[in-house]
């Protein structure tokens, strides 16, 4: 078969709205100071992690894994704070749980309402399950809740599921609760408030699920240090959840995820440390940046800071960082609202030293 008649063969079959889409695309850090993935940059001490793995050395592999994984799913209500009555399930990853809730409430004529700048894959996921997609401009300059657009676009189009990440990626801030709490009394279908950062934070809306028949939170235990386990949650009523949890592959946690996640949260004060480090982290390179000539940061409750360079020299810098070794998120072009921004993770002191050095280097050069 000729490489055209395969492509014909693709342009056949393969759906008009997926050939349409770009592969997430993640770039190669090798060798470079990596800031762009909003990831904990602390490892575990030696000691605990021969405590893991002697404990994975425990695990039989020949067996498939627990399908709901209790066990594990026991552990994350105790230190999570789920309360008792609510349903929970557990993801590879958010981005699982963001597509099995488009698989339960998409279908024709669905749609997926968010706010934009945001997560992109609450937009990629809407696409490639055929949802309709809204996003809703979030308010300039400081990125807060448009509340009365989006009440006027749940209203003109009448959502089965609404997502607003708190705090929000790629902004870094917190909506005001009472903006929210109007939202989600607002829509008519299911409202998703995606905690996935936090740890970095002291706003949650967990305590509320009990009150609110339409609201789910999801969290993701990557942010936190275990991005490598790639797992995530959802909680709320159990009519919803166990609906949802029709949409679950089979045994999509591993057993070694399973058993890796429960060691990893019953030594959580190692890694509420680390949280604590990070936030302590988190000001200091904002007073860094603050004062850096070019460059101008948005407050972050996150664990990164997203910062505008201005003058049309985001991508510049952008490469001028990645010549000097350090990979930070290009967002210059993603909206219109990220004109010239960049986003940089917190990392280690060493690793932020490194990269306020390199971007001052870049600035300089520009």
């Amino acid at each position: 078969m000729t490489s055209a008649e395969t492509t014909a063969l693709v342009t056949r079959w393969v759906r008009p709205a997926v050939r349409a889409m770009a592969a997430y695309q993640v770039p190669d850090a090798t060798g470079l100071v990596k800031l762009d993935a909003m990831e904990n940059p602390y490892v575990w001490s030696h000691d605990l992690r021969q405590a893991w793995t002697q404990r994975l050395c425990e695990v039989d592999v020949n067996r498939y894994p627990d399908p709901h994984a209790r066990a594990l799913a026991a552990t994350v209500r105790d230190t999570m704070g789920i309360p008792p009555d609510a349903g929970l399930l557990l993801g590879n990853g958010s981005d699982e749980i963001i597509q099995m809730l488009a698989v339960t409430l998409g279908g024709d004529g669905r749609t997926l309402l968010t706010v934009e700048p945001g997560f992109v894959m609450y937009r990629m996921i809407a696409e490639f399950t055929g949802m309709q997609y809204e996003g809703v401009p979030l308010a300039s300059p400081a990125f807060s809740l448009d509340t009365d657009a989006i009440l006027s676009a749940i209203e003109r189009t009448g959502p089965a599921l609404v997502f607003l990440a708190v705090p929000n990626n790629p902004t870094g801030n917190l909506f005001a609760e009472a903006d929210i709490l109007r939202i989600v009394e607002s829509a008519p279908g299911v409202v998703v408030i995606d905690e996935a950062y936090a740890p970095f934070n002291d706003q949650s809306f967990i305590d509320r699920l009990e009150r609110y028949p339409n609201l789910l939170v999801m969290r993701t235990m990557s942010k936190m240090g275990l991005a490598g386990l790639r797992l995530g949650l959802l909680a709320g009523p159990r009519a919803w959840i166990d609906e949802i949890d029709k949409t679950r592959l089979p045994y999509n946690i591993n057993v070694l995820t399973q058993e890796s996640a429960r060691f990893a949260l019953e030594h959580k004060a190692v890694l509420d440390a680390q949280t604590d480090q990070i936030r302590a982290d988190r000001e200091t390179l904002f007073k860094a940046l603050s004062d850096m000539s070019g460059v101008s940061p948005f407050p972050s409750d996150a664990n990164f800071i997203l910062f505008r360079t201005g003058n049309g020299r985001g991508s510049m810098i952008h490469r001028g960082l990645r010549e000097r070794g350090v990979l930070i998120k290009n967002l210059d072009g993603a909206h219109p609202m990220l004109a010239d921004c960049l986003r940089v993770t917190v990392g280690t002191p060493e690793e932020n030293r490194q990269f306020l050095a390199a971007l001052d280097a870049a600035l300089s050069s520009g």
